[in-house]
């Protein structure tokens, strides 16, 4: 611990998103730079994904499965190997145009004989014209020439990651790589046999990206920033490699994931990876670490920082005040491949397309959230509890500063819930500024949210909004401790609809003492909503519960019993829980998921609910008009 830092290297594992770098390191590289810092960053997951999807990585890909899979190989593997000439000359032309470097290449995606089909093409047999022309013309027309393409386009390399699933890595996924042996996992042994085993095609390219990195940038201290349970084996990956490759670089993981699920971490091995681990925001933490590394500060004085001491996982949390956000400077995307990441379309849904298709500049108008009451949400951690906002001007600045460095205008606003107040500012100041950018991002359907307002946010360049309505059921909304009636949602929703804006619902269930009687309700009211344009998007979560929230901590105020959780040296975050219902949520969950697919591509908008469920349900206790009556009585 003696090295004098010199450079700090900020790091994205894979996997997290195709279509723009994570933001974590460009915040943190970002604000170290005004503090003086030399200090770079890499996405090694973009970077893992561009190699594996290149000719060499396909190469590569197919050398592997000959290898070990002489026999047993699934239909989408042996359809690979046969086709593999078309894959290998596909597969650069297909990524230039998902980088949006090779237009022309649309034209012939769309003549339907250039790429290899897999079974993931299956799916556009589900999109039936009436007429008996082109399935898909309902949502391309004859023009969306472009757009048809990448959803094509999109459809291969999902047949190519089935391939990398069956035939070399079964823990591969383009967003939730090795998920399982991390997420709330309450010992290592999972992620240590993992860690142990020999290295699979997917370890080894990933190490050789890593050690590339280090021979680049040369640091001496290296910030591993893990946001999900899906990026934390790559990221333990990573750090083995830098401890074999120099045991002297200093290695420190921080991001959500550590903040939320290793607050009571005892885990001695970890440390044979990490030297650090810092908790929530990670500006005074590193800060207080870099002076440490520099002998001008003691371990004892460190913040909310992990460490192993004589063996043992010892926390350190001297009391020294968080960096204003009105402080922390704007984000910077200086080192990462901005030019390099994959606009995908996995949805046909205009609205739900947002979250692959395009590269935005991910900025937040607030810290933390301004209700934190939601009884399902880790209101109890940082990143939610403590609220605080910049102004206008400063928020301004920042975007200014983003679109000078990237010369992009787009920007997705990744509050919690962006404060309506301050949207108002923000949308003010871009019109007196006549600054022309184009937005989404997360609110709450609250009452604030007017048809004056809507249409104020829309001319300055809202798209779209996403929030929740989790259980669409005014008794569990008010147990949620939501602050919102269905009907308010309805005329909120419909005030950002008129206004020419995309609204995205994000719905739950399974909620304690959710009855079969509320999913059907919910789903009535779920579907109304859409017939009336109110939202144009949805997507149901399982509720789960975890430590950090209400529910999790009173469970006796929401009628529910905890199973206790066995002996925790890890991770700690989801507890199981018995409720009394005794609902199958998991088989009423296949019949929402079902229909709020039909519902987001217009179809089946009139159908009986009830017809969803493969299980007898009672009949709605919504009436028919009820959405309708709420808009009339605004």
């Amino acid at each position: 611990m003696s090295v004098t830092p010199q450079r700090v290297l900020a790091v994205i594992p894979p996997m997290t998103q195709l279509n723009t770098p994570y933001p974590s390191t460009a915040y943190l590289t970002g604000f170290l730079r005004t503090q003086g810092v030399d200090a770079v960053q890499e996405d090694l997951a973009i970077a893992l994904v561009l190699r594996l999807l290149s000719p060499a990585g396909l190469d590569e890909i197919r050398t592997q499965i000959e290898t070990t899979l002489a026999k047993s190989r699934s239909a989408n593997v042996a359809a690979f190997l046969e086709n593999f000439a078309a894959y290998r000359a596909s597969i650069g032309p297909v990524i230039a145009f998902l980088q949006g470097r090779d237009s022309t290449l649309a034209y012939r995606i769309c003549g339907g004989a250039y790429l290899p089909e897999g079974s993931r093409f299956d799916s556009l047999d589900a999109y039936v014209d009436p007429d008996g022309g082109d399935p898909l013309a309902w949502a391309f027309g004859s023009l969306g020439l472009q757009d048809r393409a990448r959803h094509l386009a999109t459809l291969y390399l999902n047949d190519l990651a089935d391939v990398i699933r069956e035939g070399v890595d079964a823990r591969f996924e383009f967003v939730r790589y090795a998920e399982s042996i991390a997420m709330a996992q309450a010992t290592f042994e999972p992620l240590a046999a993992a860690l142990a085993a020999p290295e699979n095609l997917i370890d080894a390219t990933l190490k050789t990206l890593t050690l590339d990195a280090l021979a680049r940038h040369q640091p001496q201290v290296v910030l591993i920033s893990v946001p999900f349970p899906g990026t934390v084996y790559a990221a333990f990956r990573i750090a083995q490699t830098i401890k074999a490759h120099d045991p002297a670089i200093t290695v420190v993981l921080g991001g959500g994931f550590a903040n939320t699920e290793l607050r009571e971490l005892t885990e001695p091995r970890v440390f044979d990876y990490f030297d650090f681990i810092t908790l929530d925001d990670g500006e005074r933490p590193t800060l207080a670490l870099l002076e440490h590394l520099r002998g001008k500060r003691g371990n004892g004085r460190l913040v909310r920082t992990f460490l192993r001491k004589d063996g043992a996982v010892s926390y350190v949390n001297f009391p020294e005040p968080d960096v204003p956000f009105a402080e922390v400077g704007a984000p910077t995307w200086d080192g990462l491949p901005i030019d390099r990441y994959l606009s995908v379309m996995d949805m046909l849904n205009p609205m739900h397309r947002l979250w692959s298709d395009g590269r935005w500049n991910k900025l937040t108008v607030a810290h933390g959230c301004y209700w934190k009451k939601c009884s399902f949400c880790d209101v109890s951690l940082d990143y939610i509890s403590r609220y605080e906002t910049a102004n206008a001007e400063i928020l301004v600045d920042r975007i200014e500063a983003i679109i000078a460095e990237t010369g992009q205008t787009g920007f997705h606003f990744v509050d919690e819930a962006a404060p309506p107040k301050m949207l108002r500012a923000l949308a003010e100041e871009l019109q007196r500024r006549n600054l022309a950018i184009t937005w989404w991002g997360n609110i709450r359907f609250e009452k604030s949210f007017t048809p004056e307002l809507a249409e104020l946010l829309a001319q300055s360049g809202c798209i779209a909004i996403s929030g929740g309505l989790e259980v669409a059921s005014d008794r569990l909304l008010t147990l949620m401790q939501k602050g919102v009636s269905v009907d308010q949602v309805a005329r909120v929703t419909h005030a950002f609809a008129e206004a020419g804006i995309l609204v995205h619902a994000y719905l739950m269930y399974g909620f304690p003492t959710q009855t079969v009687q509320d999913t059907v309700d919910a789903l009535e009211y779920v579907r109304q909503l859409f017939e009336a344009g109110c939202i144009q998007s949805g997507f149901f979560h399982r509720f789960a519960c975890t430590v950090h929230s209400p529910v999790g901590k009173n469970p006796q105020d929401y009628g529910i019993q905890l199973v206790p959780l066995p002996p925790v040296s890890f991770a700690k975050n989801d507890i199981r829980f018995i409720d009394p219902t005794g609902v199958d949520h998991d088989e009423l969950g296949r019949a929402l998921t079902k229909a709020l697919y039909n519902f987001m591509h217009g179809i089946e908008l009139g159908r009986d609910v009830r017809s969803w469920f493969e299980m007898r349900v009672p009949r709605p206790q919504v009436a028919k008009n009820f959405i309708v009556r709420a808009l009339a009585d605004r």
